[in-house]
């Protein structure tokens, strides 16, 4: 039994002698935390894309670099290396802080830090006179400092001093990501060169809403937003479509309560503001458990307001159709669905299309309302690069954009209601364009506000030479 104990204390000895030699040898190897006088939190830059978050190379930006003094050392100079193909503006400059760490809790800013510095488009050398206090953190800028303008992700590298003179190395910074310039920013530096720019922004009014900077600024940025727009019209609309034409026959039914429902939801929705229907729609169906996405919320919005208007311009054009159309319809065997389907609703498509297109322009421009709730159409990009720039510039773009859409379809209408017009014989076809104009056997004349069409052989025929009947038929 003694000889058991003696064998357990002799081996317990043996490991404690183990553990406290790898202690030492490791402490002999690995150096001490104290020697870690400076490390790398991180280091960003602010973004210079106009109305975004990206960083543009060859662009000014503001670089910023941030780090953690050791416990036990000071920090006397710091030295930055930029990556290759940086540069500098003419007004760039640099601006130091410490944070004072004494409570974590409320750090405190000291820009009040003695400090030289020499700043190149390679590096930037700081030296502090007393030096960087222990635990504190410093945050370095470089305003006016500008990235390679190729895309890539750049990383800062750099060494630092300490209280006894000792260099090392600093870690590497987290790497800042960067796109390549792009045409159109280079357009708008070449822009900013010109005389005539400079002339042009100098008045004010031309300043704030034709910024030809802006302008060119705008173009790209608000594409997204268009295409946005047209995809809540080309939603709603189309499905507006066949919910006004049930609507449309509900309120000519000849059950009462039908007709009463339909001209309720009708009179309301007409009635009310689009503005007010978003709100409600937007705000008010979360609280009923209904929850959507905001874009198919709002496109459902649109369609439900615009159905109330395409009833009122079905029923119009269904009413207008001559009572005879039915008749005629009946005779041949049809039933009334029948009726309706194939011979009344196509003769309404036609006459209501030009109004169709109206009303599908009136929606498409009140996409813009969709903005006030936070749904990324147009106007809302427009909105987002107006609040970045204090410009109005984008506005104007983004008019623009919606003339691209109503403009054409305003003359298709005019072309449309045109043709429609000339072929329900309301108005004459343009002279010279009426096929087989003459072959029809007939010749018209205008006697005062009226036309008169008679036969060639009555018109040309010379009163002091008569016709048989016989000659005149063959005529």
């Amino acid at each position: 039994m003694l000889r058991n104990t003696a064998t357990r204390a002799l081996r317990n000895a043996c490991v404690f002698v183990a553990v406290l030699c790898l202690v030492l040898g490791s402490m002999l190897v690995v150096p001490p935390q104290s020697a870690f006088a400076l490390s790398t939190d991180r280091t960003t830059a602010q973004s210079n894309e106009d109305g975004g978050k990206d960083i543009i190379g060859g662009e000014p930006t503001r670089l910023s670099w941030e780090g953690t003094v050791g416990s036990d050392e000071t920090v006397t100079q710091i030295v930055l290396n930029f990556p290759e193909g940086c540069d500098l503006a003419t007004d760039a400059y640099v601006k130091v802080q410490e944070i004072l760490m004494d409570d974590p809790a409320h750090p405190l800013h000291d820009s009040s830090i003695i400090y030289t510095e020499n700043l190149t488009v390679q590096t930037l050398t700081l030296d502090f006179s007393p030096g960087l206090r222990p635990n504190n953190k410093v945050i370095i800028q470089v305003y006016g400092f500008i990235l390679p303008p190729v895309s890539g992700d750049y990383v800062l590298t750099g060494t630092y001093n300490d209280g006894s003179g000792a260099t090392s190395e600093l870690a590497d910074s987290p790497a800042i990501t960067a796109i390549g310039i792009t045409g159109t920013q280079q357009f708008i530096n070449w822009l900013a060169g010109q005389d005539w720019v400079k002339a042009w922004n100098s008045v004010k009014i031309l300043n704030i809403f034709l910024n030809p900077l802006w302008l060119v600024a705008s173009v790209p940025s608000l594409f997204l937003g268009w295409i946005r727009s047209l995809g809540l019209v080309l939603i709603g609309f189309p499905l507006a479509i066949p919910i006004g034409l049930g609507i449309s026959f509900l309120r000519m039914s000849n059950v009462r309560i039908l007709r009463f429902l339909s001209s309720i939801y009708v009179n309301v929705i007409r009635g009310t503001p689009l503005f007010l229907q978003i709100y409600i729609a937007v705000f008010g169906l979360p609280h009923l458990g209904v929850k959507l996405d905001l874009y198919l919320l709002g496109a459902l919005v649109l369609a439900l307001n615009s159905s109330a208007y395409l009833a009122e311009i079905f029923r119009a054009g269904i009413q207008s159709i001559q009572k005879g159309q039915f008749e005629a319809a009946s005779s041949l065997g049809m039933n009334a669905v029948q009726s309706m389907f194939f011979v009344i609703i196509p003769q309404t498509v036609r006459r209501v299309i030009p109004t169709m297109t109206s009303e599908f322009i009136l929606l498409y421009k009140d996409t813009s309302l969709l903005a006030a709730v936070g749904v990324m159409e147009q106007m809302m990009f427009a909105k987002t690069l107006v609040n970045t720039t204090g410009n109005m510039t984008p506005y104007v773009v983004s008019a623009c954009y919606y003339l691209i859409v109503t403009l054409p379809l305003t003359r298709i209408i005019s072309v449309f209601e045109r043709k429609l017009a000339a072929s329900d014989g309301r108005e004459a076809p343009p002279e010279g364009k009426k096929k087989g104009s003459g072959d029809t056997g007939l010749s018209s004349k205008r006697v005062g506000l009226f036309k008169t069409i008679a036969p060639l052989s009555a018109v040309d025929a010379k009163p002091d030479k008569g016709i048989t009947p016989e000659q005149h038929d063959s005529q």
